[in-house]
């Protein structure tokens, strides 16, 4: 009976020292984790950063934003137009689109007769 303890006793000694030195099988698939973790979250942190900007461009303040740059060098995009059409609809005057859209009372001009050629009714 003594010599069963000591035999296990030993045993397990040595499967402690050798578990202390053994590689750890789950190391390296921690390792990749952490490393995927950090640029996912660096990636979220850049594209947090992108959309505070662009939140910041979009902001309707007191003047439009782009209120210096003539209307005829400018693309509009195809959404300002929608929103410049459903404006139109809701009865606000073009001062008022022109501030929450960012345009020029003249380009809200544009865009409304270019809507109306298109189609688009506003009643």
């Amino acid at each position: 009976m003594e010599s069963i303890l000591l035999s296990l006793l030993i045993l397990s000694i040595g499967l402690f020292i050798l578990s202390v030195f053994l590689r750890d099988p789950y190391k390296e698939l921690r390792d990749e984790m952490d490393q995927m973790s950090m640029q996912q979250i660096q990636e979220m942190y850049q594209i947090k950063k992108k959309l505070k900007v662009l939140e910041e461009e979009l902001l309707v303040g007191e003047e439009p934003f782009t209120q210096h740059i003539p209307a005829e060098k400018r693309e509009i995009h195809e959404i300002i137009k929608n929103q410049v059409m459903l404006l139109t609809r809701q009865g606000l005057t073009i001062e008022q689109i022109a501030i929450q859209s960012s345009l020029s009372p003249d380009e809200v001009r544009t865009i409304q007769t270019e809507m109306k050629f298109r189609g688009h009714s506003y009643e």
